[in-house]
């Protein structure tokens, strides 16, 4: 492959190149399996919403294969999989993409994730390209710049599951698609359960905006989330979104 700006031959499909300073992929799809990891580099315009099919504009530009070998030990184990991660975050590195989407396996995408600095979002595991194509042909969503302490207000400040809930709370307000949790009143008339904190998000209103349902023991604790989504459809992706990085923490609710 070839740069799109000055010609020079690029080593792999999608690299950003050097010669003229030009990114030649906009997006990396990661789909992960435990011992190989297939990297589709994605350039060009996103897709007119309006037609059934991702149209030529927004092009697959190359694909790539990494893999790893499977380690039984525990120790070996959790080194292999950060050389594993460490390996296609350098193939990432190379394309210097605006967006990475991850589908797969969790343990290599979370620790993928924590190797990067770009913007890094979940897909689903069934047609993660298919789907990436077609998503980046909808109206992008604002991205909100403050820390997630930030975005916490509201009357109620007494949070339910003491750390755990405060790290369920702190896990969502990180979401880049979310602009205030509004913590709830707690509600001690729920049905008791020994299995600790857990966290749901529920569906979207027509706003886009969500709840944050907290269950521990039989507390329950509803909290307002509002996102930077304008309408029920593009509220359920960052809800999805949501629960993902939950279920990744151990905190979702099945």
């Amino acid at each position: 492959m070839n740069c799109r700006r000055c010609g020079q031959a690029l080593d792999r499909p999608g690299d950003y190149c050097l010669g003229c300073e030009t990114a030649n992929t906009d997006a990396v799809v990661v789909e992960f399996g435990p011992e190989r990891a297939r990297l589709t580099m994605v350039d060009g315009e996103p897709s007119d919403p309006s037609f059934d099919e991702p149209t030529e504009t927004d092009a697959v530009v190359g694909q790539t294969e990494i893999t790893t070998v499977p380690d039984d030990g525990e120790r070996t184990g959790r080194r292999q999989l950060r050389n594993y991660a460490g390996l296609v975050a350098d193939e990432i590195r190379r394309k210097r993409p605006e967006t990475v989407y991850a589908a797969g396996d969790r343990a290599a995408v979370n620790e993928t994730r924590a190797q990067l600095h770009y913007e890094f979002l979940r897909v689903p595991d069934e047609n993660p390209v298919e789907t990436v194509l077609r998503q980046r042909g909808e109206p992008a969503l604002d991205v909100v710049e403050k820390a997630p302490r930030e975005k916490i207000g509201g009357s109620h400040s007494t949070l339910i599951g003491e750390r755990s809930g405060r790290r369920a709370i702190r896990t969502v307000a990180e979401h880049p698609h979310v602009k205030k949790i509004v913590p709830g009143p707690i509600d001690a008339g729920g049905q008791g359960s020994q299995r600790g904190l857990r966290a749901k998000v529920t569906r979207a209103d027509h706003h886009g905006n969500v709840r944050l349902l907290l269950r521990d023991g039989s507390s329950v604790q509803e909290n307002r989330v509002v996102t930077t989504a304008g309408d029920r459809e593009t509220g359920e992706r960052v809800r999805d979104a949501l629960n993902d990085v939950l279920l990744e923490e151990e905190l979702a609710e099945a």
